[in-house]
């Protein structure tokens, strides 16, 4: 919905400006969710392969691996829900859409991957304890096939639009799985050429590490934006010091809130003393584009505080001198 600001001062003292022109979901082209797609069906079928070539061939590195396979098959199958939910038009009750579906999913992704390296590591010290035979053939041939699987995954996922969040975190996903590809694969051949079958779990447990990883950075990134934390780039005294310096007839800024939406969604709220000479307007137009430029903020509400005293307190909301003009992108 587009239109002139709309002003509503008479009962509250508050004047509130919107523009609905500007859409809140990031620009997402075919080729991305077609990639994709693709990329998560080729993994999992494989993920599928490697873990019934792990169980026939007796190899824990194969079903290691397989269960990278799986985080990766999860991280792809997120984002392809990411992309196609972000299509959605947020409503009134969901104001925002569905963006921060994959911040939940991801939280769900990370607590299932420490369960499989939970499961790895404890089948790993069973092993060592008890080493089983392994059959190093199949074990090679499925080790390369996935090899080779992750390097076309690899390739297909960066014809792409590398630069979006999602992409960039699949992409990492399935390098990392390449490496697991490779211990399978020297975990084979060890055991081919010198029949040492304690090689299998000490390279499970490698894999289970590169897993863990993940996992724990996942953890960390959705929890970080779930309790509203600021993104790596930007905190609120960054932008005090920003806008002080760089938007003219500024007084002060303070009240600063800045958050994630979801990964690569930006927002913030904040209030700002113009000077008494200052234009009002263009004056929030600058503080705009600086948070988009600078921050890379895409959604931005800025309160005017008129008489210096406005305060965001829950106990004690701004009265009549503050003036609250709200911007959307």
């Amino acid at each position: 919905m587009t239109g002139s600001p709309h002003n509503h001062s008479a009962d509250t003292g508050h004047v509130h400006s919107h523009d609905h022109g500007h859409s809140h979901v990031p620009a997402v082209t075919k080729d991305n969710e077609h990639n994709i797609l693709v990329s998560f069906l080729v993994i999992l079928s494989f993920m599928v392969v490697e873990a019934v070539g792990g169980i026939l061939s007796g190899s824990l590195a194969l079903l290691a691996d397989a269960g990278h396979m799986l985080t990766d098959a999860i991280a792809l199958g997120l984002a392809y829900l990411a992309f196609r939910l972000g299509r959605r038009k947020p409503d009134a009750k969901r104001t925002f859409g569905y963006a921060r579906f994959e911040v939940v999913a991801g939280l769900v992704n990370a607590v299932t991957l420490f369960g499989i390296v939970g499961w790895i590591i404890y089948e790993a010290i069973g092993r060592f304890g008890a080493p089983q035979p392994v059959m190093a053939a199949p074990m090679l041939i499925v080790a390369i096939i996935g090899m080779i699987v992750n390097l076309f995954v690899l390739w297909y996922l960066t014809r792409g639009d590398t630069e979006h969040v999602n992409i960039k975190g699949a992409v990492l996903h399935v390098m990392g799985d390449l490496l697991g590809s490779v211990g399978a694969i020297l975990a084979a051949i060890v055991i081919w050429l010198t029949g040492w079958t304690p090689i299998d779990p000490i390279l499970s447990v490698f894999v289970a590490m590169l897993i863990l990883r993940s996992a724990w950075g996942l953890l960390k990134n959705t929890l970080h934006i779930l309790f509203e934390g600021a993104p790596a780039n930007v905190n609120s005294d960054m932008v005090i010091q920003h806008i002080q310096d760089n938007v003219p007839d500024v007084a002060s800024v303070h009240h600063v809130h800045v958050w994630s939406l979801t990964s690569g969604r930006v927002l913030a709220t904040l209030q700002v003393q113009p000077t008494a000479q200052a234009d009002i307007r263009a004056l929030i137009k600058q503080v705009e584009h600086e948070l988009e430029t600078k921050f890379n903020i895409e959604h931005s509400t800025i309160g005017l505080d008129l008489e210096g005293d406005a305060s965001c307190s829950l106990e004690n909301p701004p009265q009549l001198n503050a003036a609250h003009i709200g911007h959307n992108h």
